[in-house]
Parts: structure tokens; C-alpha cells; sequence
């Protein structure tokens, strides 16, 4: 973890690629807890550095863009545009790495990350930005379904709650975009009472074990390809 260095440790060693897990503080329905996304981010940035041992793990962003989740108690969020910002001038402090990668738990902070791609585009900075991706047939699984439910009972299972409704589960594209469109305009308590979008009544940890290994796997190759590819940051 990087804050337990000393600034010495540091100075004396090679320069190391800085993982950032960005995950979030929103509910995940009535059986998980606020921070399953930064948990989840943090385990995969662990899982890297026990594989890489330039890796160091930055303190994670643990409130970032939630908006859609506000009308539900415990979400805390601090918007796309301050987001967005903080990544910026994050990654300009980190001139002493030789590149950071920025680990996403959370959807809703896409557009603020995708805007801070942009201006580190612009300025030449060496960022590779990864995501996990939704396993097959889990196409209508958006939040605190079987997916997060499964991973969280393979990370946390004493705080995997026993009530786990079933939510709106879209089964199309088409219908997850619509779905989509009225979160963004209404919020996720329009769609769904509960906070669930999806059904995690089939959750179990075996099959977030699962996916949790095979996640780090394909963060694990997208950092070797991105590391082959170019300079370090200037």
C-alpha cells in the first residue's frame, strides 16, 4: 500500500505503476453494503500487486459520482465534474510513477473518467483506465444483482444481508438503454424501490470467486499490453 511507505522508500526504488481503485459510497440494495465498488476495486488492485511487485496500492476514491442513487440513505457522492477533476490532478501529481492505472468499480463514474482520459490524452500522461466486465448471460444485471452479490458473498459474506429481492431485470439492449435514460433523468428509485437491479436470489460465492479470478486475470493482461506499449509518464 502506498501510504505505508515512507517518501524515502520511494526516492531510493525504481518507479513504480500506482494502481487507483475508484469505487464508490451508494446503496446496493437492502443486502449489501454502501462500499461493495471500492471493495471490489481494492481486491482487484491487491490481486495485481501480488503479481506485480512495482505495484502500489493508492488510497481509493471511495465517494465519486452516485448521483442516480441519492433518494436512498448512506449514498454520498461528489458529482462527474469534481470527479473527473480529482482524476486529473491526481495523475499530475504522479510524475514521480512511471504510469498509473486507474481501477473502476463503479459504472456511474464513467463519463467523469472518460472526460479526464481527454486531458490525459492531451498532456501526453501514461494512464491505462480497466474496468471489469459483465460475465456472460448476465446481460440485465446492473446493480446488486448476481454478479455483485456473488462477488461480495466470495469477499465479505458477513456482510451479505439474508434479504435479496429481485428487481427490474431488462433482458435486452434495447431495454437496458431505456432503463438507462430514466436513471439518468429520475434516479435509480423511480425504476426500483429496493435499489436492486437485477436478481441475486442465485448469488453464490463460488461463482464470485470465479469471476473475481477471472477479472484479475484480464487486468493483469491489460497492464502487461499497456506497459509494453509506450513511455512512462513525463
Amino acid at each position: 500500500m502506498l501510504g505505508d511507505h515512507p517518501w524515502t522508500s520511494l526516492a531510493d526504488a525504481p518507479p513504480p505503476l500506482v494502481a487507483v481503485p475508484v469505487g464508490s459510497c451508494e446503496q446496493h440494495g437492502p443486502h449489501l453494503p454502501l462500499d461493495t465498488d471500492t471493495r471490489i476495486a481494492v481486491e482487484l488492485a491487491q490481486r495485481l500487486a501480488h503479481r506485480r511487485p512495482d505495484v502500489l496500492i493508492a488510497p481509493p476514491i471511495a465517494i465519486a459520482a452516485s448521483g442516480e442513487h441519492q433518494d436512498f440513505p448512506g449514498t454520498l457522492s461528489i458529482g462527474s465534474e469534481v470527479l473527473g477533476r480529482v482524476l486529473v490532478e491526481l495523475v499530475r501529481s504522479a510524475t514521480w510513477a512511471h504510469s498509473v492505472v486507474i481501477i473502476n468499480g463503479h459504472g456511474g463514474n464513467h463519463d467523469a473518467i472518460a472526460h479526464a482520459r481527454d486531458i490525459w490524452a492531451h498532456e501526453a500522461r501514461r494512464v491505462l483506465v480497466w474496468s471489469p466486465t459483465a460475465p456472460p448471460d448476465t446481460l440485465g444485471d446492473l446493480h446488486a444483482g448476481l454478479v455483485e452479490t456473488s462477488v461480495m458473498l466470495a469477499l465479505a459474506p458477513e456482510l451479505v444481508g439474508p434479504l435479496r429481492p429481485r428487481g427490474p431485470y431488462p433482458t435486452s439492449r434495447s431495454e437496458i438503454a431505456e432503463l438507462w435514460d430514466r436513471l439518468s433523468t429520475e434516479g435509480v428509485r423511480s425504476v426500483s424501490t429496493s435499489g436492486v437491479l437485477g436478481d441475486p436470489t442465485a448469488a453464490t460465492a463460488a461463482a464470485g470467486a470465479r469471476w473475481l479470478s477471472s477479472w484479475a486475470d484480464d487486468l493483469m493482461e491489460a497492464v502487461e499490453a499497456f506497459l509494453a506499449s509506450g513511455p512512462s509518464i513525463p
